[in-house]
């Protein structure tokens, strides 16, 4: 299942998760951004029960994207006991992309 993490349940489903979550920061208007979408879902379907994975529209909630220095996107943070462990940014192959959270796991 993919997440959409908030403002309202970042800090619960994001921060103080029992596994690593993997965040992509998006938004609507953005090509590579779009691009990643079914990489993304795909990724979710993969590590549904040992990971979380899910997406924060950075214009929608630009309090989150401020406070981790998202400067492009498609960005992608890998939390981990409430830390950010990994990150990557652009367009990535689907194998680069489920590397950044494999080693959290």
């Amino acid at each position: 299942m993919e997440y959409r993490f908030t403002q309202e349940n970042f800090e619960t489903e994001v921060l103080k998760s029992d596994v690593p979550v993997l965040v992509d920061f998006y938004a609507d208007w953005c090509g590579p951004c779009k691009m990643m979408m079914p990489v993304v879902e795909k990724l979710a379907e993969t590590y549904e029960g040992k990971a979380k994975v899910g997406k924060i529209n950075s214009d929608e909630e630009s309090a989150i994207a401020a406070k981790y220095n998202i400067m492009s996107i498609p960005s992608f943070l890998v939390f981990k006991n409430g830390e950010v462990v990994n990150s990557g940014m652009g367009a990535m192959s689907p194998d680069a992309l489920a590397k950044l959270l494999d080693a959290a796991l």
